[in-house]
């Protein structure tokens, strides 16, 4: 799911990285040469850094092995091996040594945490005088049906992703946080929120159908239950029915998904 969800919504992340470079471009002519990533999951951000910053090298932090083994697989595929270094940590227990570097990223990771405050509070530890760290966080699950799917009660996904912001809210409380106040608390200087928003049409990526069937499987098997049984039939043939209805066959979709980003720099 996270590789393909990096791979078709990538266009934020080039963006972000852009706006990255111009603000890092005080640290010389490829901007900064230190980053640090923290919840780095496969890589997509830890890679996307390292082909926008050509003179850097990356540490990846993520409580995963099996993550962290991607990440390093990734970047030696892609000719980065040497500049990679993966660190498995647990951002809620004690943290090594991953200082200084010029600049921190994060993305889509920070809400898991149980303590923000005190993460930030050693984050800003770890970057040098001036560095950057750039947060970078859902702004709600991605959509992929039209509102009137041409069976059922009209509106389906909209319902199921009120149902599931509402599990999360009281699963992951900093999940849709105004992160500026928080990374203020931290000591950061905060520049203005920026959002950066995807919408894909026909002719659509080849694996558009397949993310959406394992983000509409996710939301069945994390909320079914609170459906209703009618909005429940129809998303089980939207997941794996054996006609038109389902999503690894339908011509309407479209992929719409927004991010949210952060950028703070340690003053």
């Amino acid at each position: 799911m996270l590789d393909l969800d990096a791979e078709l919504l990538h266009q934020p992340l080039t963006e972000v990285t852009d706006w990255l470079a111009e603000l890092t471009a005080d640290t010389g002519a490829t901007g900064a040469t230190r980053i640090l990533d923290l919840g780095a999951g496969t890589g997509a951000g830890t890679l996307a850094l390292l082909r926008r910053f050509p003179d850097a090298t990356a540490t990846a932090v993520d409580m995963s092995a099996g993550m962290l083994e991607r990440v390093r697989a990734k970047a030696d595929a892609a000719g980065y091996g040497e500049r990679v270094r993966t660190v498995e940590a647990d951002l809620d227990g004690d943290w090594p040594e991953l200082g200084p570097v010029d600049l921190a990223w994060s993305a889509a990771a920070l809400h898991h945490v149980a303590d923000p405050d005190d993460a930030l509070r050693r984050l800003r530890k770890t970057i040098r005088p001036g560095g950057l760290f750039a947060l970078v966080e859902i702004d709600g699950l991605p959509s992929f049906l039209p509102e009137d799917l041409g069976l059922g009660e009209p509106g389906l996904e909209r319902r199921c992703r009120a149902v599931v912001a509402a599990r999360l809210a009281e699963e992951l409380p900093y999940l849709g946080a105004d992160w500026a106040p928080i990374l203020g608390r931290a000591g950061f200087e905060v520049l203005p929120e920026r959002r950066f928003a995807v919408e894909l049409t026909s002719p659509l990526p080849a694996d558009v159908a397949r993310y959406a069937q394992l983000v509409l499987a996710r939301n069945r098997e994390r909320i079914g239950e609170q459906l209703d049984p009618a909005d429940r039939a129809v998303l089980d043939a939207l997941i794996d029915g054996p006609g038109e209805e389902n999503v690894l066959r339908r011509k309407d979709l479209v992929v719409r998904a927004e991010r949210r980003v952060w950028v703070a720099r340690n003053v």
